[in-house]
C-alpha cells in the first residue's frame, strides 16, 4: 500500500491544485503504511502545490485569490470568506471527501458590532466534525473583540459576542467537547473564557483563571532563550482522554534580519477541573497537532509508526515535530500557503 493518499482532485478549466500529503511522512519512513485503523483516514496537512496524481488535490482558489481568502479550518472543512462579508464551508481538505461534488455550504453575511471589524479572521472552530449535523454550530473569532457563532442549519443566522477583555483579542477559539463549550485561552495563558454555543441575552460567559504548578527550575541560558523568543498559547483537548492540554510554543526569528521563524522550545501543561495548569512532559499516548486549524489529539498507537508524546506544529513558514520531554524539534522551515492539520476522517 502507498505511504500516500491516493485520492485524485479533478481538475477544472486547468486550475492547479494543492496536494493533500499525510502528515506521517516526516514522523516514520513506513509510517501507516500498515495503519490499523481500517475507517478512518490519518491525520494530513496541505503539502505543497504542483501536478500530480498521486494524492487527492484542492482548488489553489482555496489559498491564492484576491476575491476569496481561506479564514480558517476545523475537522477538514474550511471557511472562505469575501470581501462582501459572505462566509462559505467547503470540505475540500477532507481527503475522504467526494472530488466530483465538493460541498459548499454558504452562510449569512457577517454583521459587523460597533467598533469590531469582520475583515480579520483569527480563526473558526466547530462544535462537530461536519456542518450538516444537526446540532452543529460554527464559531468565528475576529481580531479585537468580536466573537460569532452561526449554525448552519434552516434559516441560519449569526448570534455575535463583544469580548470586554483585552487579553482575548489575539487569541483564537477552539470548541471543547468535554464542557460543551467554545472556549479561548487568553493571550498569556492565565484565564481561560467559555461561551456556551446556544447563547442569549440571558446567559454568560464563564471564565477560569489558570494557577500554574510545578514550573521547572530553568537555567540561565534556558531562560535567556525564551525571553528572546515569541510566545504563542495553544488550548488543546484530547477526545479519548478527556484531558485539556495548554501548549506554549516558543519561536523566533531564524536569523538576524530573518522574516521566517523557527521554533526553539515547548511547555506543556495539564488542565484539571480546578484551574491547575500543571507542567509536564508526559502526554502519554497522545500526539497533537496545532495549525491554523482547530488543534486536535490522537492517540498515536492507533496509527503505527506516529510517535507518541509529541507536538506536530504547521505554520505558514514552518513545519516541525516536537518531543515532549527533551524538546528534540525533528523539520524546519518550508512555505506552506495552506496550514491547516487535518484530523481523522471516516472512511465511507
Amino acid at each position: 500500500m502507498s505511504l500516500l493518499l491516493r485520492r485524485l482532485w479533478k481538475l477544472c478549466h486547468g486550475k492547479p491544485a494543492a496536494v493533500v500529503k499525510s502528515s506521517s511522512l516526516l514522523l516514520s519512513s513506513n509510517s501507516y503504511s500498515s495503519y490499523s485503523l481500517l475507517h478512518q483516514t490519518p491525520p494530513c496537512f496541505v503539502l505543497t502545490f504542483f501536478i500530480t496524481d498521486l494524492e487527492k488535490k484542492v482548488p489553489l482558489d482555496l489559498v491564492d485569490t484576491y476575491e476569496i481568502r481561506t479564514v480558517g479550518g476545523s475537522n477538514g472543512w474550511v471557511a472562505t470568506l469575501k470581501d462582501d462579508g459572505i462566509v462559505c464551508l467547503q470540505d475540500d481538505l477532507n481527503p475522504f471527501a467526494s472530488d466530483m461534488n465538493p460541498k459548499r455550504i454558504p452562510l449569512p453575511t457577517l454583521v459587523t458590532l460597533p467598533r469590531c471589524q469582520t475583515q480579520m479572521v483569527t480563526n473558526m472552530a466547530m462544535s462537530s466534525s461536519s456542518p450538516e449535523d444537526e446540532n452543529c454550530v460554527v464559531s468565528l473569532k475576529f481580531f479585537g473583540p468580536q466573537l460569532s457563532f452561526c449554525r448552519p442549519g434552516d434559516k441560519p443566522t449569526w448570534t455575535n459576542i463583544r469580548i470586554e477583555n483585552l487579553c482575548f483579542y489575539p487569541s483564537p477559539v477552539v470548541y471543547s467537547k468535554k464542557h460543551g463549550m467554545f472556549r479561548i485561552l487568553a493571550s498569556g495563558g492565565y484565564l481561560i473564557g467559555s461561551w456556551d454555543p446556544r447563547i442569549d441575552k440571558k446567559r454568560k460567559a464563564k471564565f477560569q483563571r489558570l494557577r500554574f504548578r510545578n514550573v521547572p527550575k530553568l537555567s540561565k541560558t534556558k531562560r535567556e532563550l525564551l525571553s528572546s523568543c515569541c510566545t504563542s498559547e495553544h488550548l488543546v483537548e484530547s477526545g479519548t482522554t478527556c484531558e485539556t492540554f495548554l501548549v506554549k510554543l516558543y519561536r523566533r526569528p531564524r536569523a538576524s534580519g530573518s522574516e521566517k521563524m523557527q521554533t526553539k522550545a515547548l511547555m506543556v501543561f495539564k488542565i484539571d477541573d480546578e484551574g491547575n495548569a500543571v507542567y509536564t512532559k508526559d502526554i502519554g499516548d497522545l500526539c497533537i497537532f496545532i495549525s491554523k486549524s482547530e488543534p486536535f489529539c490522537v492517540p498515536a498507537s492507533s496509527f503505527p509508526g506516529m510517535l507518541s508524546n509529541r507536538v506536530a506544529f504547521l505554520d505558514f513558514d514552518e513545519n516541525v515535530y516536537i518531543s515532549v520531554p527533551y524538546s528534540n524539534i525533528i523539520g524546519g522551515n518550508c512555505p506552506y500557503a495552506a496550514p491547516y492539520h487535518i484530523p481523522p476522517q471516516n472512511i465511507v
